[in-house]
């Protein structure tokens, strides 16, 4: 098996679940890869980049997905597009709508000086990626409305969850089919990640049996 994990928006290739995964990969299941792209860049190039390495890593084993946040919105999307499974951690579903903080923010800082508006930056990650408003267009353009593998999709959320809402994800996800696991407590970063690890892996293992 291959996993890739797919960081969230303030993060990159070495994210602190994404190490932990590959190291637990190495110590207890030396037969899974583990792929820790970094993905800070435009909506477009990481959904490009994502679908082309899901498609290099098929040839040789099946290949499934862990996206944690904005992670989890990419992860439905290459899941839709490419038929491999997913695990999802609490979940971003309208990126659109969310990232939208940093229009308002820009807006309210902004300068008199004229500025092309959809390459203004609104924000730069902390990975280094400068959000634009062609970045939120592309979000607006590309909404999550189904899920064509349900059965190849398992989503873990925390009530805890302190930056997007949990609830609603949890609708979402419910009404398309795919299976949601509400975890009491926690946070939105998932802090307990190193001790769900056995249950990451079965689970995953699990949804490359349908």
């Amino acid at each position: 098996m291959n996993i890739i994990y797919i960081h969230g928006l303030d993060s990159d290739s070495n994210s602190t679940k994404g190490v932990l995964l590959e190291k637990y990969c190495q110590q207890y299941h030396p037969d899974i890869s583990v792929y820790r792209p970094d993905l800070n860049s435009a909506p477009e190039q990481v959904f490009e980049q994502l679908v082309k390495l899901v498609t290099q890593l098929n040839r040789d084993a099946e290949t499934v997905l862990i996206g944690s946040s904005l992670g989890g919105y990419f992860s439905t999307l290459v899941s839709n597009h490419t038929g491999c499974a997913a695990l999802l951690l609490n979940p971003s579903t309208q990126p659109h709508i969310t990232l939208q903080r940093f229009a308002s923010e820009s807006s309210s800082t902004a300068s008199g000086e004229s500025k092309t508006l959809n390459n203004e930056i609104l924000h730069t990650t902390a990975g280094g990626w400068d959000i634009t408003h062609s970045d939120l267009q592309w979000f607006a353009a590309h909404p999550l409305g189904s899920i064509n593998y349900p059965n190849k999709m398992a989503v873990f959320i925390k009530e805890g969850d302190e930056l997007l809402n949990p609830y609603l994800s949890r609708d979402f996800y419910r009404g398309l089919d795919a299976r949601v696991t509400l975890q009491e407590g926690g946070d939105h970063r998932f802090s307990d990640f190193d001790v769900q690890l056995p249950i990451v892996i079965d689970t995953l293992q699990r949804l490359l049996q349908h």
